[in-house]
């Protein structure tokens, strides 16, 4: 090992500790250093080396969301300065809603890579975002319990209208439609999810488009947006409120889903920026707080972050037990990308460093006050 090298670990050693973290202990959250590129890569290059050392397969640790948990909430990555992008921004979910053509890229490269994949990863419901653990014990579970949530924190009735923004897979508007009796609109910028939502609402009174969200603009008696927030970008969050609000009948609600910064507003992580959704962004409170200004009544602010975790580490699981099926369409370097990916994000929403808000909105506040579901 080289000098340069040594005295890299050193500095490396010295920051874990503060964590708790021990180089080459025997403990699921201690690390393991399989190649000492590693040190100078991470030094050099923040969280985008610290994410591509481990696709390289350059190091290992037993229990990824446990060892980032530690890294996140001992505030390591401040002296690093490598994974505090990471922390500011996080883990988009369904549409990437930034401007122009490459309002389409996140669909391409993340929403587009194979049903297969998410298939398995996330249970009998694609529902990718958080599942509601409140009373649940297993992720099916848990998933239809936020489904729900948000249908009743609608106050859903039989033949309503509803709109989805960034439906995903479909799966929100088939568990209104069946279980509320309501008919709905569903919009996605994924080719792939409107082809698989469509044969999922077969038979039931419900549309999807592809179709960019700020091309909206007919009545709705309810509107929610589950995960698809994370990818609209700060410059557009008024544009996303204004288009709710031209949408939604004047005594209707709305409930706004996504993942939220308590930090100041911060910039996407290269890491997740490169490898698995370009162009998202967690916004903080305040930048919300000032979109909705003047549109909206805030009827409810919900957060339950750290069911994430429990998401996450579910999404992980099945993830690791479906490789064997996956393994012939992606290969090694994608498993640990993957693995990184879900590892890294159910640290943060651990560690508190991120947050996953639920808003019940109304455009003038409804008389009397609602008394939201939880």
């Amino acid at each position: 090992m080289s000098h340069d090298s040594s005295s890299l670990k050193a500095r490396a050693q010295a920051l874990l500790e503060q964590a708790g973290i021990t180089l080459g202990g025997n403990r699921p959250t201690d690390l393991v250093v399989h190649d000492e590129r590693t040190y100078p890569r991470v030094f050099a290059h923040g969280s985008l080396g610290l994410g591509e050392a481990y696709m390289e397969g350059w190091w290992d640790v037993g229990d990824l969301p446990a060892f980032f948990a530690r890294v996140l909430a001992s505030h390591v990555d401040d002296s690093l300065r490598t994974l505090d992008t990471l922390v500011a921004h996080l883990k988009a979910r369904f549409l990437n809603l930034q401007r122009g053509e490459h309002a389409w890229d996140v669909g391409r490269q993340h929403y587009d890579l194979g049903n297969d994949l998410f298939e398995a990863m996330l249970g009998k419901r694609l529902v990718y975002s958080c599942g509601y653990w409140a009373q649940a014990s297993n992720l099916d579970d848990a998933q239809e319990a936020k489904l729900d949530l948000i249908c009743r924190k609608l106050q859903l009735r039989p033949g309503q209208r509803l709109l989805d923004i960034g439906c995903g897979w479909g799966e929100a508007l088939k568990f209104a439609a069946e279980r509320y009796g309501v008919s709905g609109v569903g919009v996605t910028i994924s080719k792939e999810q409107a082809e698989y939502a469509r044969e999922l609402c077969k038979g039931l009174p419900i549309e999807i488009r592809l179709q960019d969200y700020r091309d909206l603009d007919e009545r709705f008696d309810a509107i929610l947006s589950v995960g698809m927030f994370e990818h609209v970008g700060g410059k557009n969050y008024r544009t996303w409120f204004e288009v709710a609000r031209r949408c939604l009948a004047p005594q209707g609600l709305a409930v706004l889903h996504t993942i939220g910064s308590n930090e100041q507003p911060g910039r996407p992580d290269p890491w997740i920026e490169k490898y698995i959704f370009p162009n998202s962004v967690i916004p903080a409170m305040s930048q919300v707080a000032t979109a909705l200004e003047g549109l909206f009544v805030v009827e409810d602010w919900h957060n339950f972050g750290t069911d994430y975790d429990r998401t996450l580490t579910a999404w992980l699981a099945n993830f690791n037990e479906a490789w064997p099926h996956l393994a012939g369409r992606y290969d090694e370097r994608f498993r640990r990308m993957w693995q990184f990916y879900l590892g890294c994000s159910a640290g943060i929403f651990r560690s508190r460093r991120d947050q996953l808000w639920q808003l019940t909105l109304s455009p003038r506040g409804v008389p009397g006050g609602v008394r939201v579901p939880r």
